[in-house]
């Protein structure tokens, strides 16, 4: 009996075939995959009026969701076929609002281990010279199937 391809690998496949289409949260948040290889990842996302705080500027649960999503895609690139990931930590310092515009969402893995992957992220209003608006720091537990 075929075993089914492992879910990073069908779901970085699903990616590159026909892009935000393949991950319903990026529909949502109108997520566009600008790059996924070798360790890094960008995205990009509109900022919208409906993902505004009460006092008008970007919920930082936004800065976080967009940056995690980031990271998981750069570490995707990187594992192997019988590999999957879990969050072990995830810290978002926040350094400002943004209430308009397109953010970049880069992430990329610092180091990958056999058991943990240390990866960071960021994001920028604009491309790689925009303001840098948030960093992130995570870990992940990296499982083998048997």
């Amino acid at each position: 009996m075929e075993k089914d391809p492992p879910f990073s690998m069908e779901y970085l496949e699903r990616i590159r075939r026909v892009g935000s289409i393949a991950n319903p949260f990026f529909c949502l948040m109108g997520i566009a995959v600008e790059s996924a290889e070798n360790g890094t990842a960008v995205l990009r996302m509109p900022v919208r009026p409906d993902m505004l705080n009460g006092e008008g500027w970007l919920q930082g649960g936004m800065y976080t969701a967009l940056t995690d999503e980031a990271i998981v895609l750069a570490i995707y690139t990187m594992l192997l076929p019988n590999e999957r990931i879990a969050t072990i930590t995830e810290t978002t310092t926040f350094l400002a609002g943004s209430r308009e515009g397109m953010l970049y969402a880069t992430g990329r893995v610092v180091k990958k281990g056999k058991r943990v992957v240390f990866a960071e992220g960021e994001i920028r209003n604009g491309e790689a010279g925009g303001t840098l608006l948030s960093r992130t720091s995570a870990a992940y537990a990296v499982m083998r199937d048997s």
